[in-house]
Formats: structure tokens, sequence, C-alpha cells
């Protein structure tokens, strides 16, 4: 478990999953999304060497495992907080790729749920948190650490590679752009931003991701505009100017198939 310190409070620590926020302080911890339950140990030992206090508060940023898989086990130190739409996905389960993804237990919800924002004021600064829809998925949070001058983005912030957006659960690529374009127009140069994965982010980084997702649906669109087939995007390698943000996990042609049904979509 790797832990960076970034500004006043604030910290990232990086494993398997979604990277983690972390505000530490008078108050307690503040985590921001916990990854794996197997991982719980580690992020314990990894918190102990910032701060004796305990956890306070757990918030998620979404649903998806690699980013609330601990919440069973941290939710019995601290309250677990998430948007509304989070706290459905987790409690009735849905399904991703035709795969069934099961309800949460009971002590991995959020106790807590908003709809628009919330505000914790918690070692010594305002921590907000935005829920920005239809992005990544229908329940998208920014927590936004604004003394420090810090956001923790979740997965609308893919730091150098393609982002997973999940349609089956209301996300969008066009919705990401907007909700990076809004997180954008409220902070400033100097604010940090903490990627759902991949490396410490600088506005720099955000607005070249942004931009970079822009770029790939106007020439989606330009295509479509001139009759081509999701075959023929595919056969021309319509992306192939951002093939260097294909993962192993979101591919050049599994990002060239969703946009193209998600910009051809009645």
């Amino acid at each position: 478990m790797k832990v960076i310190k970034i500004s006043g409070n604030v910290y990232m620590l990086q494993g398997a999953g979604g990277n983690i926020g972390v505000s530490v302080g008078d108050d307690g911890i503040v985590i921001v999304d916990d990854q794996f339950a197997a991982l719980a140990p580690k992020i314990k030992e990894a918190l102990k060497a910032i701060s004796t206090k305990p956890v306070k508060f757990v918030i998620n940023t979404h649903y998806h495992g690699d980013h609330t898989g601990g919440n069973a086990i941290f939710g019995r130190e601290g309250t677990i907080i998430a948007t509304d739409n989070a706290r459905k996905r987790l409690e009735n389960g849905t399904s991703v790729f035709g795969e069934k993804i099961p309800p949460a237990p009971k002590g991995a919800l959020p106790v807590v749920t908003f709809n628009d924002r919330a505000t914790i004021w918690a070692n010594g600064e305002e921590i907000r948190l935005l829920h920005l829809p239809n992005g990544h998925t229908d329940g998208d949070a920014v927590v936004w650490f604004t003394k420090s001058n810090v956001v923790h983005m979740g997965d609308l912030f893919f730091n150098g590679t393609f982002p997973f957006v999940d349609r089956e659960n209301g996300g969008s690529l066009r919705g990401i752009i907007k909700d990076v374009e809004a997180v954008l127009s409220k902070t400033n140069d100097e604010t940090q931003y903490i990627p759902g994965h991949g490396p410490l982010g600088d506005r720099l980084f955000l607005e070249t991701y942004r931009d970079a997702l822009k770029g790939t649906v106007a020439i989606m669109n330009e295509a479509i505009q001139k009759g081509k087939t999701l075959d023929d995007v595919k056969k021309e390698k319509t992306l192939v100017a951002w093939s260097h943000l294909a993962s192993d996990f979101v591919t050049l042609e599994l990002y060239e198939e969703g946009l193209y049904r998600e910009l051809t979509a009645k």
C-alpha cells in the first residue's frame, strides 16, 4: 500500500483497487473509498502510519466493488456516506456486462446518503461532496477537500488511460466530459486531483484527459455522420490516435464499441 502525502491533511493510498483519499486530524480519519475487503489489513496498517485516530467517515465515490469492497469492515468504525443512487446499486445489486453483481451485505451499505451535495466539517476544513450524475455511473460523487485544495474524482478520472463507462448503470462518456468540466470550473491551477485509477494529477493532467475524451467523441461523431458502421470504425481504427490510452481493462476496441453505441443510441 503506497502512501502519498498531497497537501494539508490529505493523503492518497494506492493499492490493488481504486485510489483511496485520506484526511487526518484531531477529528479522526476520513477515507474516500476502501478498495477490496482482502486489503483492509494493509489499508489499516497504512492509516496507522499516518494517524492513530480512528476512522470517522467512509465516503464512497460510487458503488463498484474495487471502491467499496472494504465497506463492511471500515463501516464498523466510521459512518459510510454515498449518493442515493450508489446506495441503491449496493443494496439491490445490479449487472455489468451481463455479469450479476449481488446485493451488498447490510453492514456494507451507506447509512447517510445525499442526492445533490453534502458537507462534512472535519480536520480543520470543509469537505464538500458533490453528486455529478450520469458520468462513470449514475451515482458518482467527487470529494473536495477545500482547504487542502484536493479533489478525489473517483472513476470520473482515469489518469493515463481510457475510462470505463458503466452504461448499464447510468454511465455516459459525454456525461464524464461534462462532469470533469464542472470540476475544472470550480477549482484552480493549484488544485490536485486524485483519480480513481492512475497517478495523482494536476490541472494539466485533468484538462489533457478531458481534451482526449472530447477528441474521441468528435472523431467518432464525424465517422457516424459519414454513415460508418461499427465494423467500419473498428477496421479503420478510427480512434488510433488515442491508442496510447488503451489498457488491458479498456482496450481500444472496447472503447470504440462503447462510444459508437452511445453516440448512435436513440
